[in-house]
């Protein structure tokens, strides 16, 4: 396990898994293994936010083009 593992590790899940009689190390392990994931999860919904955006605007300057062509 590397330094920064601990840094990103979940306290509360680490306290709970330990509470409920888990091992040292496999409490520690499935606490930062849930923050890996949570993270990933953050970056995911980044980059669908982003996506929807610039859909929206592809979607604007089509409807734009398609308005200007047939009523204008």
């Amino acid at each position: 396990m590397y330094a920064f593992d601990i840094a990103i590790m979940l306290s509360k899940t680490y306290e709970a898994l330990r509470a409920a009689g888990a091992p040292d190390e496999k409490a520690r392990d499935a606490a930062v293994e849930i923050a890996t994931y949570e993270n990933r999860l953050a970056n995911i919904e980044a980059d669908v936010r982003l996506l929807k955006w610039m859909v929206g605007l592809v979607l604007a300057g089509v409807l734009s083009l398609v308005v200007k062509t047939f009523l204008t």
